[in-house]
């Protein structure tokens, strides 16, 4: 299910059905059995979640989720996504909000399957880069990180890190029927590279 919350002008050009359809393609083609939730939000949003689930206290992009293996193909996590970053970095990249919506959804279902680039040794940027061809998308994040045209802010993904905090879906946010468990949380925002300069 996807989320637009809360409700902007962002939410007025892209359509859920739509994002919907994507949303179930690429979760095919990322092996995925569970079903997914993704909050369509904004910087304050993304702000308080990074700071809640990964003690940083600033927006970003992308928030991944996985659930725990258990209860993975019935449910494989959670994503968040800030309507405002997405839209200042399509216009970076030149091009739409819809695809820039649909460029992180693609990233944060390979960290809920368990990718993770900052540990792995490329596969999965060559992986995203093989669905972002078959799903017909422009550069993915993992490939903005390494190429630095002089226009192009690079984005970076910040390490993952464990807690105990689970966010609940935006369906059953005051009575989850899902277990607490530990949470691995991703995060994909330029904001931390541009400070730490480019790798």
């Amino acid at each position: 299910m996807i989320t637009i919350d809360p409700p902007s002008s962002f939410g007025t050009s892209l359509s859920t059905p739509t994002l919907t359809r994507f949303l179930n393609r690429a979760r095919a083609a990322v092996g995925l059995r569970g079903a997914v939730d993704v909050l369509l939000s904004d910087d304050p949003t993304l702000r308080q979640l990074n700071k809640n689930f990964r003690n940083k206290d600033k927006p970003t992009d992308v928030l991944s989720f996985p659930a725990p293996t258990k209860f993975a193909n019935k449910h494989a996590g959670d994503l968040a996504i800030s309507l405002e970053t997405a839209a200042r970095q399509a216009a970076t990249y030149g091009h739409t909000l819809r695809d820039e919506v649909r460029i992180l959804l693609l990233h944060g279902l390979l960290h809920l399957s368990g990718e993770d680039h900052e540990t792995d040794n490329g596969e999965m940027a060559a992986r995203e880069a093989t669905l972002r061809r078959e799903l017909r998308l422009p550069a993915t994040l993992i490939e903005r990180t390494t190429s630095s045209p002089s226009k192009q802010p690079s984005s970076t993904t910040k390490k993952p890190s464990t807690t105990t905090k689970k966010p609940p879906s935006r369906a059953t946010k005051k009575t989850s029927s899902r277990p607490k468990a530990a949470a691995r949380v991703t995060s994909t925002s330029r904001s931390e590279k541009n400070k730490r300069g480019s790798k």
